[in-house]
């Protein structure tokens, strides 16, 4: 390909060629397309979005460009050259760097030990010189914000701040082109803004950013353009002034966005399933109280930090209380240990699916049993697993939940996110708990699958079970919870119902800080 400059016709002015440019890229993986000859162009400083459902095949353009997959067919040009991407450092020495959803760290090292894995770096007496390592990365820190210790081990730090390392980490291998997947899907809407503000101070500089989400207005507000796959086709192209939300989900999904009907709540039952009084576990839960009722959809909404995943994780038994009561079905409920939680009638979908919901290689089948071992065993006299039994379990799953897999035994690592967070949601339906909690039960999943995922829920309260969901995200709880609770600093500080569960409300009471009046 010519990598020479073209002229504008109209304006006269030379535009440049794209960095990158793959055509009718495919592949498949045991006869099965992924990919079915898509193209996608990025210029230097653009901005461009890549969005379609899970499954659509964005997570296999990735792996590809990424070199860690090889294509069946079409070709790839950067800056304007043929290029053969056979392996990861070949990608990084043609100017790509990856930052994917979950973020890749050596946590025993330090920050900066972390921004500098695989770079060359000065010596002096024939040890690393960190001292001049730090003076020649400072610009770049300072450019970022990064306001965390370099020399400080990497575990424990924020999201937000894993984000920025990640991108310094990039600009340190002078990348010309940044492939971020899911950038915010772990962010609060303050850290979501900065980190949107630097994306855009990449692209004045002349980087470029293949930017992949699920959260549509975040694509509408930032990208000069955007490529949809549908089905490991390419759906659709879009320029900056072609963009509609409408236009984008109708790419998506294959037809017109429906009118999602409203959600018929089942009348909870006036029993409460589980009584949390005065639970404390300091710093992040203080003196929290309420109740969730058998058929109710409880939210929990707040800003990251807020306390809201360590109040779950008590109630699951995960970690201890300093003090206060439980009840469950009118019990007392004193858990001292998850598999003690399971046993009483708790179910708990945690937060990082991948990390602590799934065995990424294993089956479909083996993940679902999980939770369900007496349902897969040839019997009490004969409790060894039947793998029929097994099998037919995660058959009925895969087709209740419409879960898109090549069957039972697909190793569950290589299902898209939606399709991984419905094999950990299918391993409670299965058991069918007394109370289930969702930590972001739709975090990185597309519009189609957030809807099936809400449609489950409901069902499963409709059929009397009682529900706590807790999101970051203040658009999913009106859409699905009957009542929502906002924490902030580990406190309950206001309870909303009804027609007063509305994004403002909860955005409103998540940056009060302070208890408020029901």
């Amino acid at each position: 390909m010519n990598p020479a400059s073209t002229l504008n016709l109209q304006t006269g002015t030379q535009i440049a060629p794209p960095f990158l440019e793959a055509h009718a890229i495919a592949k498949s993986y045991g006869g099965v397309a992924a990919l079915k000859g898509v193209s996608l162009k990025i210029a230097p400083g653009q901005i461009h979005g890549l969005v379609g459902a899970n499954g659509a095949g964005k997570s296999t353009f990735i792996k590809i460009l990424a070199g860690l997959v090889r294509p069946d067919g079409g070709t790839i040009a950067v800056d304007g050259i043929d290029a053969d991407i056979h392996a990861p450092d070949q990608a990084t020495s043609l100017g790509m760097s990856f930052i994917h959803q979950e973020l890749a760290f050596v946590p025993g090292m330090t920050v900066l030990e972390n921004l500098m894995l695989g770079v060359p770096k000065p010596q002096r007496l024939g040890m690393v010189d960190w001292a001049a390592v730090e003076v020649s990365v400072a610009p770049l820190v300072r450019r970022l914000g990064i306001r965390s210790d370099l020399h400080a081990p990497v575990r424990g730090l924020s999201a937000a701040e894993n984000w920025l390392i990640s991108i310094c980490r990039a600009l340190v291998r002078n990348a010309k082109l940044i492939v971020m997947d899911e950038p915010t899907a772990s962010l609060s809407d303050a850290e979501a803004e900065r980190l949107l503000a630097i994306i855009r101070d990449l692209s004045a500089s002349g980087v470029a950013v293949l930017y992949v989400s699920h959260r549509l207005d975040e694509v509408l507000g930032i990208c000069d353009s955007v490529t949809v796959f549908r089905d490991g086709q390419l759906a659709a192209s879009f320029g900056r002034s072609d963009l509609t939300r409408d236009r984008l989900v109708t790419a998506i999904v294959g037809h017109a966005p429906e009118q999602t009907p409203a959600l018929t709540a089942p009348k909870p039952s006036d029993k409460p399933m589980l009584s949390v009084a005065n639970l404390c576990r300091l710093p992040s839960v203080r003196n929290v109280s309420f109740q969730v009722h058998s058929g109710e959809v409880l939210g929990l909404g707040g800003l990251v930090g807020a306390g809201r995943t360590e109040l779950a994780r008590l109630i699951f038994g995960a970690d201890r209380r300093d003090s206060g009561t439980m009840m469950l079905d009118g019990a007392t409920y004193d858990p001292r240990s998850p598999t003690q939680a399971v046993k009483t009638g708790i179910g708990y979908v945690p937060e990082e699916r991948r990390a602590d919901g799934l065995l990424l290689t294993k089956s479909i089948a083996f993940n679902l049993s999980l939770a369900n071992l007496d349902k897969v065993i040839f019997g009490p006299l004969l409790p060894l697993i039947s793998p029929k039994a097994r099998s037919s379990l995660a058959l009925e799953t895969i087709r209740a939940l419409a879960i898109k897999a090549t069957g039972p035994q697909q190793p569950v690592g290589r299902l898209s996110g939606g399709n991984q967070q419905k094999v950990v949601i299918g391993r409670w339906l299965n058991r069918r708990p007394k109370l289930l909690i969702l930590d972001e039960p739709t975090r990185g999943v597309d519009i189609g699958a957030r809807a099936e995922i809400h449609r489950l829920v409901r069902e499963m309260a409709k059929d009397g079970m009682a529900v706590i969901a807790i999101s970051s995200e203040p658009d999913e709880l009106p859409e699905l919870c009957d009542r929502v609770l906002v924490m902030s600093e580990g406190r309950i500080v206001k309870e909303l119902k009804g027609t007063d569960v509305t994004r403002k409300a909860i955005i409103g009471a998540s940056y009060s800080g302070t208890v408020q009046p029901a």
